[in-house]
């Protein structure tokens, strides 16, 4: 069974609006199906590389979930006159999720692939705490190079997990799963960001009540200025262009 996708309006892609429970029963019936899945998100950023890139886009259209990770898109969502029923008044990012994973139902393999050591053994040792009755490997991703991603692939099929949790950054997240998905070993396969970081508690998250004021981006800003200025001030441009020239294209 297939989820149904919801276009974004403005913004030309389409996601799976779910809530923590929704995404809980499906994690259930993907973990006890055994096959291979992918659950991603979109904010800003994604959209702009789904409109710029043609494997990025391939990867998110085929994808099992893609779930509204972004305060502007879910505010574009809205619009759709689909949200109806419980409101969602906040963004669905792996941290919202992430520790619900002690519901999903015959959970007993994780994996944590990326960040550095001391962020990957931290977020193991949370998720032992959220799910007891899981095993949990960590295998750490910074350096990520040719080599470390042949091991990655090797330690996975040696650990058959059911869950992976891929936190490389996006887009180097995405790319992996692009080249290697064929490869790897049946489990569903989540797209997390900075989450290992923040699960361990290495990166702190930003207030509630700036993600319901769409004002999270002021937050990583002022933490991690580099990181995140040119998202914040370039990006935004780069976008516009882009949907801007897909409808003159449409239009021709």
């Amino acid at each position: 069974m297939t989820l149904e996708r919801q276009r974004i309006p403005l913004l030309e892609v389409d996601a799976t609006p779910l809530r923590v429970p929704e995404l809980v029963a499906e994690l259930t019936r993907y973990v006890q199906d055994g096959s291979t899945r992918t659950i991603l998100g979109h904010n800003l950023h994604s959209v702009t590389l789904t409109l710029a890139d043609d494997g990025f886009r391939n990867l998110y259209e085929q994808s099992d979930i893609v779930l509204l990770d972004g305060a502007p898109v879910l505010w574009l969502w809205g619009r759709t006159g689909n949200a109806d029923g419980p409101v969602m008044d906040y963004r669905l990012g792996s941290t919202d999720w992430l520790p619900a994973l002690d519901q999903v139902q015959g959970l007993e393999r994780i994996a944590v692939v990326g960040a550095g050591a001391e962020a990957n053994a931290g977020a193991v040792a949370r998720l032992k705490a959220i799910v007891p009755r899981a095993a949990v490997a960590g295998f750490p991703g910074e350096g990520w190079n040719a080599d470390l991603e042949v091991a990655a692939l090797q330690w996975l099929q040696g650990e058959q997990p059911q869950l992976v949790l891929l936190g490389l950054g996006m887009p180097l997240q995405e790319e992996v799963l692009q080249r290697r998905l064929a490869e790897l070993p049946p489990a569903v396969y989540c797209a997390v960001g900075g989450a290992i970081e923040q699960l361990a508690g290495v990166q702190k998250l930003a207030p509630r009540w700036l993600g319901r004021l769409g004002l999270e981006w002021a937050w990583r800003l002022l933490v991690h200025p580099r990181r995140v200025a040119y998202r914040v001030f370039g990006e935004p441009w780069v976008l516009l262009w882009l949907l801007a020239r897909k409808r003159l294209n449409r239009g021709k």
